[in-house]
């Protein structure tokens, strides 16, 4: 089911709530989120460990549910699909980029890129040309058939990013993505991520405690003990 969505808006949420329980105490991880976030945006969530922002993205993606409110991507609010149609929008139409890079270890760089498109149904020969195109992109010719660990942290990130967009996903979510890296290959994998937005108008949206995302992202949003309190765009 669809809803009212504004045409600009790639993501909205509506009262999010969400709450965890630890034995007998509640924990309020978000408490009445309110959020637009619009198509092609390039966006951190900010704030300190425990302020609720990897919980967004995580509700953002559909990986959970929240407890109150509603969550719309795409034209799609979240609570209404189900279960098959909401996988369907992960795989489709969601790029994930994790903190532990969620690489398959068995496969090869080549093969986790094309990993997604082989669960969509897309053709061998389309899906190796659209793959070894995206590794080129992000600079690791020469390097597809190196599984992840003959990969360095920063080309093990490259990949999870080539295989978030490779099937130019209407977002990309990303959770820490320059956390396990050293500044100069965090710069350069922000500023890659930069030019696919500029390019393929995909939209961003990083969780982050790291100052140079938020130098990147054209937009800040700080959370703090699960509320939003400020919103800066650039």
């Amino acid at each position: 089911m669809t809803t009212s969505t504004s045409a600009q808006n790639i993501v909205e949420c509506r009262g999010v709530k969400k709450v965890y329980h630890q034995g007998k105490v509640e924990v309020v991880a978000l408490d009445g989120i309110e959020l637009s976030v619009e198509r092609g945006g390039f966006m951190a969530l900010a704030g300190p460990s425990g302020s609720g922002k990897t919980t967004l993205l995580n509700l953002i993606g559909g990986l959970d549910s929240p407890d109150e409110g509603s969550i719309s991507l795409d034209g799609n609010r979240l609570e209404d699909l189900t279960p098959g149609r909401l996988a369907d929008l992960r795989l489709h139409r969601i790029g994930f980029v994790f903190q532990a890079y969620n690489l398959i270890p068995v496969l090869s760089a080549l093969e986790n890129v094309e990993f997604g498109m082989l669960l969509q149904g897309v053709a061998v020969e389309e899906r190796r040309q659209r793959a070894t195109d995206i590794l080129d992109d992000v600079g690791l010719t020469g390097r597809y058939h190196r599984r992840p660990a003959e990969l360095s942290g920063g080309q093990q990130q490259r990949v999870a990013v080539a295989r978030a967009i490779v099937s130019n996903p209407a977002v990309v979510l990303a959770d820490e993505p320059t956390a396990n890296l050293d500044s100069n290959t965090g710069r350069g994998l922000l500023e890659l991520m930069r030019d696919m937005n500029a390019e393929r108008q995909v939209t961003f949206i990083f969780s982050t405690h790291d100052e140079m995302v938020m130098d990147y992202a054209r937009r800040r949003v700080l959370l703090r003990d699960g509320r939003i309190v400020e919103d800066h765009r650039k």
